[in-house]
Formats: C-alpha cells, structure tokens, sequence
C-alpha cells in the first residue's frame, strides 16, 4: 500500500530544515567538558538515558498530546500543552531553544499549508510556539500516523544527539552509526509507550540534564548555543 505521508514526514523531519537545530546540543556540550561523556560508550548511555528519562516524558509527549489536540481542533488544549511545556524547561537556553525552533519551523510549514488552529496558537504564544507542539499540529495536519510521527520524532532527536556526540567526544562516523543501530529496538519501543501519554507524568526529567544545561549558560567556552 502506498504510504501517502512519507514525503512530507521525510520533511518534517529532516534533520537539515534551515530551523537551526544544529546550533544545540542540550547540556551535551556539559557533559563533554566535564568529562562526564567521553566515548563511544558513555554517548551511547547519553543518548539512551535523554531518550527514556527526559524525551519520553516531555518533548515526545508534547508531541503526542499536540497531534490529539490538532485532531479535535482544540486551540484550548494547545494552549494549555504550552504554557506546561514553558513551564517544565527550567533551563532558559532549552526554553529559548524549543521556542525559536518552533517559530521557524512555523515559518517553513505556514507557506503551504494554512491553519487557522496554527495562526491562532502562534498569536496566543506570542509568536513563540515551542517545536514539539508545532511538530505535531503539522503532523496531524498533513496526515501522518502518530506512531510514524513519533517514530520519526524519536529519530530526529537520537540523529542530533549522535551527531553533536560525534562533533565534541570527538568520535568515529561508525562510532556513531553503531549508536544509530543499536537504538532502534528502544526507538520502537518508545514510540508505543508515547501513543497515549500520561499527562500527570509531563516535565519527569533526570535532574542531571536540566542541571548541565543550566552549567552550559556559563561555561568558559562553547560551541552550541544550549
């Protein structure tokens, strides 16, 4: 059967949309100069701790609940996902983060595709809508499959962590391919725990990442902007 949506989930989630993601790396930068992440091994744990303990129960279900409230046109709950999802990103960079990615990802999707659920939510955010929540509305609004959605959202998330691993430890492209693979059993199985998330458990988070990127403000020297 033909998959209908895949072209435009391959763009949704492209990893090289001019939206700046590159420009981050969520604390990672900490973690490396603390020495805390410094091979293949430790990246890997890295990224498999972000994934379970913080993706899951923020950005991921943000996404998810995003994609439901978009399916009911419901401008309300989308409003009330984000003041949460500000609410939860203690770190200022990963508020600011999450906020300017979504605007220019806004920016690219609004050209094509119009709605008035988007403008709506973008004018009660104050032009700062975060990327999970605009990532769904416009999954849902091009007709992708949530679990596709969340898959490729997992995805995107575990390809930007493995390329600023590769980018600071330093490590090895096959190093970081090697991630890539192994991870996909844990992307599947995230995707289905995130189908139907639990509200009561949004903003769980190790302290740890929200304490590095807290560090990252100050550190002496950096390459990221979070």
């Amino acid at each position: 059967m033909e998959q209908h949506y895949l072209g435009s989930l391959l763009h949704l989630a492209d990893s090289t949309l001019p939206i700046g993601g590159y420009t981050h790396s969520a604390g990672l930068e900490t973690f490396v100069q603390q020495g805390l992440v410094n091979n293949a091994a430790t990246a890997a744990t890295f990224v498999r701790n972000m994934l379970q303990n913080n993706i899951r129960y923020n950005d991921a279900a943000f996404m998810s609940l995003a994609y439901a409230a978009a399916t009911q046109n419901n401008v309300s709950e989308l409003l009330e996902l984000h003041h949460l999802c500000t609410a939860v990103k203690a770190p200022r960079e990963l508020r600011e983060a999450s906020q300017k990615l979504g605007a220019r990802l806004t920016r690219i999707f609004s050209r094509r595709y119009t709605s008035e659920l988007v403008t709506q939510y973008e004018t009660a955010a104050g032009n700062s809508p975060h990327y999970c929540l605009v990532f769904g509305i416009y999954a849902q609004l091009t007709n992708i499959p949530l679990s596709s959605a969340l898959y490729a959202y997992y995805y995107n998330a575990a390809m930007g962590m493995v390329t600023n691993c590769v980018k600071l430890v330093p490590l090895g492209q096959m190093d970081g391919q090697d991630i890539l693979f192994d991870l996909q059993p844990l992307l599947k199985e995230l995707t289905e725990a995130t189908i139907q998330p639990d509200k009561s458990l949004l903003g769980l988070c190790n302290a740890a990442f929200d304490i590095r990127s807290m560090q990252h403000e100050r550190l002496y020297s950096r390459l990221y902007m979070s």
